[in-house]
């Protein structure tokens, strides 16, 4: 079982979208029934909104502490055990955050999840291992688009099970789904990085997240490309861990209307990453469609932030819709730039240090997002994500040249022999 798989095994690939597809699944089938989950334990809107965006930061800070190692150790020694560890934890979180009990179990569940999350980070580099440079958008949009149908399917399925079973059940069902692919990706998923491309070893900075980031960032052509990633995943972030409380607070809906809103933006991703993607790729390139997407998201956002003044079903579902449009093109398209900087031996080490950009965003994101929502507004979230989308187009404008020159001299170093 741990032979290193060739560059074209399917089987490896299979496994990995399959993974893809249960992590967007499992964000799914809890966003919406979060909010009712944490509400057993508030007494209040406010500290249910606040509590709420508490257990998505949770998560998200334990998941930033573990991601760089977890990227490092990836490339000591391979992908293999360290996503099969990653998704155990995830099962192990997902149980406790449906034994609950006490507010502190559902963050205990969330900060083991999270502490083991680097699995996004494993999967993009394995990716990445059994690719070719110039496949790797494409790759990485199918990746998208198979997470993408996970959104459809987890909400629908989560908004029938909280139905039967109450708000615990989508999350019970979560864990045992997760457990069960840790036994199917033991006995058929093998090593995607072989022993030369490994490296020697890893320090104890290489573990150190702060470290980590200062070395990413360190690359001229990495620094504005994971400045933008930031100010695009903070004020989706937010959206996470708000957008359901502001349908339960304007719109009176429960779990399984919440779940529409998932259903919709699932549904928009498969479309656009499953094969709009490719079709624009071939006529545009990965800078021009990061930018579009955000530049979508933007006002996605700006429409969102009308429903406290406008509360509509249909409003909130339409600006979903153009808000999922816009990340199903720039997702795979910014990560496919940060690929595309750095050669084979340092792909789980960046793609590492780009899933902790995003971590420490979801980090922020739903304090900022949960804070603003309480003390300034419910739509001042949305508005003022739109602001932090225009500075992200401004970061990807700066790195077009450095950008340029990396892929130049990742190409020319690939072909040396």
């Amino acid at each position: 079982m741990q032979d290193t798989a060739p560059r074209s095994n399917r089987h490896a690939l299979l496994f990995i979208l399959a993974t893809a597809f249960l992590n967007l699944a499992g964000v799914g089938l809890i966003a919406p029934v979060s909010p009712f989950l944490v509400g057993q334990y508030t007494t209040s809107p406010a500290d249910l909104a606040i509590a709420n965006g508490l257990l998505f930061t949770a998560y998200s800070f334990f998941q930033f502490l573990a991601l760089p190692g977890l990227g490092a150790l990836s490339d000591r020694f391979g992908r293999r055990p360290v996503l099969l560890i990653c998704l155990m934890g995830s099962a192990v979180g997902y149980l406790l955050l449906g034994i609950g009990g006490a507010l502190w179990v559902l963050f205990l569940g969330r900060i083991i999840d999270g502490a083991t999350g680097g699995n996004l980070g494993v999967i993009t580099a394995f990716i990445a291992d059994i690719t070719e440079p110039e496949d790797r958008t494409r790759y990485f949009g199918l990746m998208g688009a198979v997470a993408g149908f996970g959104f459809v399917a987890g909400p629908a399925l989560g908004g029938i099970l909280s139905g039967f079973g109450g708000p615990t059940a989508p999350v019970f069902f979560a864990a045992l789904v997760t457990f069960l692919n840790v036994i199917w990706g033991y006995f058929v998923m093998p090593e995607s990085l072989p022993a030369e491309d490994r490296i020697d070893r890893i320090g104890v900075t290489q573990l150190n997240p702060f470290t980590q980031l200062w070395n990413i960032f360190k690359l001229p052509q990495l620094r504005w490309l994971m400045i933008a990633f930031f100010f695009a995943m903070l004020p989706f972030a937010a959206l996470q861990s708000n957008l359901s409380v502001l349908s339960k607070d304007y719109l009176n809906w429960q779990a399984q209307d919440v779940a529409g809103i998932f259903t919709v933006v699932g549904v928009v991703g498969v479309i656009v990453q499953g094969g709009l993607i490719r079709v624009l790729l071939r006529k545009t390139g990965e800078i021009q469609l990061t930018i579009v997407g955000m530049a979508l998201m933007a006002v996605g956002f700006l429409m969102i932030a009308l429903i406290p003044a406008i509360p509509s079903g249909p409003l909130i579902l339409v600006s979903s819709a153009v808000f999922a449009f816009g990340n199903g093109l720039l997702t795979p398209s910014l990560t496919g730039l940060i690929s595309q900087t750095v050669g084979p031996r340092q792909q789980g080490q960046v793609q590492g240090g780009n899933m902790s950009v995003q971590a420490m965003a979801r980090v922020l994101g739903p304090l900022w997002g949960s804070f603003t929502y309480v003390s300034i507004g419910a739509g001042s979230p949305y508005w003022t994500g739109a602001i932090m989308f225009g500075v992200a187009i401004l970061c990807v404008i700066a790195a077009i040249p450095m950008l340029r020159q990396a892929r130049a001299a990742v190409q020319q170093a690939e072909i040396k022999p």
